[in-house]
């Protein structure tokens, strides 16, 4: 009888989806310590927003309506940071996989939402942006960062990915598609996790978790091999900035919950809280 033969590596750099390895996935556990917002609920930003709201329907001073003011803008222009940021995804132009990608009306399937295949098509994109920046932030390694994509030396392939969707992503609305490293690389690593999350701009909130494992591979030698020196020293770097990330605007996030919580206090949840119900005499 013939033997089967063995499964290899795809030879498609870096864009191949497999079917995913639940297993692997599951066992690769973070060396980082948890997010600050991880407890929250997902919709803790957009809540934040309506707790706001209902302190200025209530009626607040001037010195409140100022905060309740502040804390709205900061919310407004760095929402990506509050909620990316604070798990440790890198919110900087130079880090984008995705920035404000328009959705099509064609992307949608006949449910009237966007189409589950197309989560990991932004996934794929991303991901080969995501390496691809490196080329510009490390100019000295510039050949070798773009040749990662390519079938001629060393490459990354994608062995498996897992999706967990949030909710249904409608036309019209933007996309935002983030990657950051798991765990911290080392000289010896051979393959990795990059956790995605796909933001939509409408909703200002995740659509979308992905789950990636990468692969480094030699295509010359035909078998999987170690990060090279370059490659290690600069995931090093990013995944440091990651941590960093999460603790500055975990911070921050949790800042502006007691921000919100302390105008409450001073408003309508008080012991002798009236509400401004206005006056029709001018």
């Amino acid at each position: 009888m013939r033997p089967l033969a063995r499964s290899v590596l795809p030879a498609r750099p870096l864009l191949i989806q497999r079917a995913p390895n639940t297993a692997r996935l599951q066992s690769t556990s973070s060396s980082s310590k948890d997010a600050a917002t991880a407890a929250l609920s997902p919709r803790w930003l957009s809540d934040l927003k309506t707790r706001v709201g209902k302190c200025i329907n209530f009626g607040i001073d001037k010195e409140q309506v100022k905060e309740a003011g502040d804390i709205l803008h900061y919310v407004n222009f760095n929402w990506k940071d509050l909620v990316a940021g604070s798990e440790g995804f890198l919110t900087g132009k130079h880090r984008w996989g995705l920035h404000r990608q328009q959705v099509a009306w064609g992307e949608m399937d006949s449910m009237g939402h966007v189409n589950n295949v197309t989560y990991n098509r932004w996934a794929e994109s991303a991901r080969v942006n995501w390496g691809m920046n490196f080329a510009s932030m490390d100019t000295e390694h510039r050949d070798k960062w773009e040749a990662l994509v390519t079938p001629k030396g060393i490459g990354m392939i994608l062995r498996s990915i897992r999706t967990d969707y949030k909710f249904p992503i409608k036309y019209p609305d933007r996309v935002t598609v983030l990657h950051k490293l798991r765990s911290m690389p080392k000289a010896d690593t051979d393959h990795f996790i990059l956790d995605v999350v796909i933001l939509s701009e409408l909703h200002r909130r995740v659509a979308a978790r992905c789950v990636e494992d990468i692969v480094i591979y030699d295509y010359k030698a035909g078998k999987k091999s170690s990060m090279e020196p370059f490659m290690v020293k600069m995931l090093v770097e990013t995944f440091n900035l990651q941590e960093q990330a999460k603790t500055t605007y975990g911070n921050k996030a949790l800042e502006l919950i007691r921000r919100v919580q302390a105008l409450e206090k001073s408003s309508w949840d008080r012991p002798d809280a009236k509400e401004d119900f206005g006056s029709a005499i001018p």
